[in-house]
């Protein structure tokens, strides 16, 4: 739980700040006046009502977020407001009020769909942190509803490669930990999809996930950025601001390409993996934490530890479970599978029927060295889709690198880092052509390659081949 006391400050759809607006409900004026300004001093928009009716017109003119409402009121009582509410509207976080609590009305009140239910006189500190959790439910079901509406399916992890349900295993056996985990990998290999699977199967799934791109993030304000600062304490901080640390309390924190963070920063990352502890820049107040956090790089962190670039002290803690994404050069038997869920993807977003790929389209895509990963497949589908005539994408719609000139299958082979990739890459570049020269007839094709069929048969399975395609 969140010790220090702190301004709660969702952010919008932008990326912009956006104050939190409070409905107090309440038929005594010093009950309103007094919520008003404290939760006012707490950085928070406030509004008023002295009765049900009063408060049910604001919620339809009103944006807002959380509603204090007393329980006890002339001309309707704040349960049937609660009933009210939770009919118009259900993404509003209600916590209910009263001097006159009992077990039985608090059951009463939450299974009608009150957030929570606090007894007068209020305790400051309980109804400030009782706020905080109701502005994080908020802010967690309006991200859902828009995710839904903009991005329905949101990218899964897709293949059925060895390498990907090593992963999903890695995934299933951590989750429900806390355990921190350092996900490695190169741009784009879907290191996030990684660190949200893990979330949301875990039981933070209902709390935050709070992502930071340690690379988008200037040196000067990374610091500010994950911890929060106090008003005043350099130029352009004119309120206080929670950070990362604080908006991930009882979630998850994703630190991505934290090779990139400035050595002074992961001093203090250091200190929040060791007590759950830190101070807000130009602060003195300690703030505790509860946050499950897991960080990414596309980097060697050991060898940045070596060159000193990197706290060799962070890298053990951060790194308890590594988890590996390889590249999609080192796993293309899951191609056809993303090639497919994209082409959904696209027409979903388009409202169209999604496309198909010819099976000599798909070879081309099966031989791309694929330097941007996933990333640079489905911008790809994408492209194929909007410009390609037909229903079908043909192999001279495949726009691989269309600034660049036309890419040679040398260009491709000499593309891999390693000798085993470009080993397997030439393996199943001849297994294709030889098949294909044979009209996918595995025996004839064995014959010719002087190969038992059992050993081809492993080889086709080993690099995912379709037969069936290659006598088109």
């Amino acid at each position: 739980m969140l010790e220090c006391v702190h301004r709660a400050r969702p952010r919008a759809g932008n990326g912009a700040d956006v104050a939190t607006r409070i409905l107090i409900v309440d038929d005594e004026e010093s009950i309103r006046s007094s919520l008003r300004r404290l939760l006012e001093y707490k950085g928070y928009e406030t509004l008023a009502a002295e009765d049900g009716p009063r408060a049910l017109e604001l919620l339809t003119d009103q944006s807002v977020d959380v509603v204090l409402l007393d329980i006890k009121m002339p001309r309707m009582d704040g349960i049937e407001v609660l009933q009210k509410i939770r009919d118009g509207r259900a993404d509003v976080s209600v916590v209910m009020i009263s001097a006159h609590g009992t077990i039985e009305t608090a059951v009463e009140c939450t299974k009608k769909g009150a957030f929570d239910f606090l007894e007068k006189p209020l305790d400051q500190e309980r109804l400030l942190v009782t706020v905080r959790n109701a502005v994080i439910q908020r802010q967690l079901v309006r991200r859902n509803r828009e995710l839904q509406r903009t991005h329905p399916g949101r990218d899964e992890m897709v293949g059925s490669s060895v390498r990907l349900e090593e992963i999903r295993a890695t995934i299933d056996r951590v989750a429900q930990t806390d355990v921190r985990l350092l996900i490695v990998g190169e741009n784009g290999t879907g290191k996030e999809l990684v660190a949200r699977a893990v979330h949301e199967h875990g039981r933070r799934a209902s709390e935050a996930f709070i992502e930071v791109n340690c690379a988008a993030i200037p040196e000067e304000l990374i610091e500010s950025e994950l911890f929060g600062h106090v008003k005043g304490s350099f130029t352009g901080a004119i309120a206080n601001r929670d950070g990362k640390f604080e908006q991930a309390d009882r979630g998850t924190l994703f630190l991505d390409e934290i090779g990139d963070m400035s050595l002074a920063a992961q001093a203090k990352v250091l200190r929040v993996l060791q007590e759950g502890k830190f101070e807000k820049v130009g602060g003195n107040e300690t703030c505790v934490v509860d946050v499950r956090v897991i960080a990414a790089t596309n980097k060697d962190l050991l060898g940045e530890a070596r060159r000193g670039s990197f706290r060799e002290d962070l890298y053990y803690r951060l790194n308890v479970v590594p988890i590996y994404v390889p590249p999609l050069r080192e796993r293309r038997e899951d191609i056809p599978q993303l090639v497919e869920y994209f082409l959904g993807r696209v027409a979903d977003s388009l409202g169209q029927r999604p496309k198909t790929v010819a099976p000599h389209a798909l070879d081309i895509l099966m031989r791309h060295a694929w330097p941007g990963n996933v990333r640079e497949l489905r911008n790809l589908v994408e492209r194929m889709v909007i410009l390609s005539r037909g229903e079908r994408v043909e192999a001279t719609e495949v726009f691989l690198e269309r600034d660049a000139g036309p890419r040679t299958e040398m260009d491709d082979l000499f593309g891999h880092q390693t000798f085993q990739n470009f080993k397997d890459d030439a393996e199943r570049r001849f297994l294709v052509r030889k098949l294909a020269e044979n009209d996918g007839n595995i025996s004839k094709t064995a014959r010719a390659l002087e190969m038992q069929r059992s050993n081809l048969y492993k080889k086709i399975e080993k690099y995912g081949l379709d037969t069936r395609s290659l006598s088109d």
